[in-house]
């Protein structure tokens, strides 16, 4: 906490901007697009804060890096949703999905945190199939299929049974989550049926979710320090 802290102090200052401006949706800008993006750009200065070096030699943060760039493009192609550009966004975030996925790696591989993610994945189709129509209906299907796989690595990746799991990789963990919860939100709020206070638990479980992954690269850093005191 001391460490990282006050490195995501701008990030907590720009989130609250967001949320006391309130910017409303039916007039998209380029200032509203920059307001909503603003907490994203906090966190590549947080990555990019602790080196360049560190992200070119652990691939794992520059990928998570890469990864909160294309969700800024996302984030921006999202305010103009209403105009035609909500599967630009959607796009944005496969991609996001399929580089945190990289950053989480593939071992240890833990199939029933697979098979878990899995139908978990496959519930929440099943129940938005019969409200989507045209393209929706295999963009839809793919994505779900991109974040569940996000999802199982960052579950995997935390080896609770085997009391192995880190602080940054729960951190991972419980982001991927909330990035989950967040998608699902706008899911049910887009195609199936109005979600009350849909807008501040889409925003707030995405803001907290992306601080999350972007605190869980810097765990390669934690054990290059360690191994350097020991």
């Amino acid at each position: 906490v001391k460490s990282e802290g006050p490195k995501l102090v701008p990030f907590f200052k720009a989130t609250c901007v967001y949320f006391v401006l309130w910017l409303p949706t039916s007039s998209p800008s380029w200032f509203s697009a920059l307001i909503k993006c603003l907490p994203i750009f906090c966190l590549w200065v947080f990555l990019l804060a602790h080196g360049i070096n560190f992200l070119v030699s652990h691939r794992s943060a520059s990928r998570i890096l890469a990864g909160l760039i294309f969700s800024a493009v996302g984030d921006a192609f999202l305010i103009w949703q209403e105009q035609g550009y909500f599967i630009h966004g959607l796009l944005m975030f496969a991609i996001t999905h399929i580089l945190y996925s990289s950053a989480f790696g593939m071992k240890p591989l833990d199939l029933k945190a697979g098979l878990l993610m899995g139908l978990v994945s496959s519930s929440c189709y099943a129940f938005l199939y019969s409200y989507l129509s045209g393209p929706f209906t295999y963009l839809v299907a793919v994505y779900i299929a991109l974040i569940g796989f996000m999802g199982w690595r960052a579950v995997a990746g935390m080896q609770l049974c085997n009391d192995l799991w880190t602080w940054t990789k729960l951190s991972a963990c419980i982001g991927a989550m909330l990035f989950i919860v967040s998608d699902l939100t706008i899911a049910l709020n887009k195609f199936c049926f109005p979600v009350p206070y849909s807008r501040f638990i889409i925003m707030a479980t995405y803001y907290a979710a992306q601080m999350l992954i972007a605190l869980s690269a810097v765990e390669s850093r934690d054990e290059e320090d360690f191994r350097k005191r020991s």
